[in-house]
């Protein structure tokens, strides 16, 4: 299998920065799954039925979540379906809408939500490693491809993860940050990892924020509502990994691309 994992796709400049890079690229390097982080795709929060199937028309086959996966109700109604492949972080509490994890194919596709931005939530969050745990052994000899992304802040986290799963999983991705990280790779068991891959929207702006909206804030406590920044080049950030028979990751590349 040939996989593609994109990073936050924040807001329509993310959905502007899809159009131009993911058509010709699916088809030059032949990719069967293409992978999208949109909890941001909406105005840089959360997640509406139509930016949803926007990306869907542009080529990504399944969708990842975060922290505002559940901002827009409206998404809902997908989340708890089995068939629409879009997921919210499996580590909520039980009781909270959607599901965590769901197939595409003979793709197990988890999201996780690190510790940190699970506390700064609404509502607090389980420990990711003991709700992989559970996951695994439930879908055990259903699957052939594992996918495990971590939505958090913690770079010590999203690297634990990709440790603690190697060899398990064919891609452990870490995300939130909006910056790619230098160091994927190939795990000594066989897993690709990456710790951040980043983000498709905005380059000259703060993770895809107006500077404006923030440095008044940062500079002088101001309550400034965060605006998001829709002018100037976009930027395409992803990993592509290959993977070889026993279905972990032989290769794994980063795709940045300026439009």
């Amino acid at each position: 299998m040939r996989l593609l994992y994109i990073g936050d796709v924040m807001g329509d400049p993310g959905i502007k920065a899809i159009a131009a890079v993911l058509p010709e690229l699916k088809q030059q390097e032949n990719i069967d799954l293409v992978i999208a982080q949109a909890e941001n795709v909406t105005d840089g929060k959360g997640i509406s039925v139509e930016d949803f199937r926007r990306l869907q028309k542009l080529g990504v086959d399944f969708c990842t979540g975060g922290n505002w996966t559940l901002y827009l109700p409206e998404i809902i109604k997908l989340l708890e379906d089995k068939k629409e492949p879009i997921i919210r972080p499996a580590n909520y509490p039980i009781g909270t809408p959607g599901l965590g994890y769901k197939y595409a194919g003979d793709a197990l596709i988890i999201s996780l939500l690190g510790s940190i931005v699970g506390k700064d939530s609404e509502q607090p969050v389980d420990n990711p490693l003991k709700t992989i745990d559970k996951i695994l052994q439930k879908e055990s000899g259903k699957y052939k491809y594992l996918v495990v992304n971590l939505h958090g802040d913690y770079s010590s986290e999203k690297v634990i993860i990709g440790h603690y799963l190697d060899g398990k999983a064919t891609l452990v991705v870490g995300d939130h940050w909006h910056v790619p990280t230098a160091d994927a790779r190939i795990l000594p068991e066989g897993t690709a990892h990456i710790t951040d891959v980043g983000m498709c929207g905005i380059l000259n702006a703060s993770l895809g924020v107006k500077f404006d909206s923030v440095i008044p804030r940062w500079r002088d406590g101001q309550h400034i509502r965060n605006e998001l920044e829709t002018e100037g080049p976009k930027q395409f950030n992803a990993v592509l990994v290959e993977t070889d028979d026993s279905h972990l990751g032989s290769n794994i590349r980063q795709i940045h691309r300026i439009i």
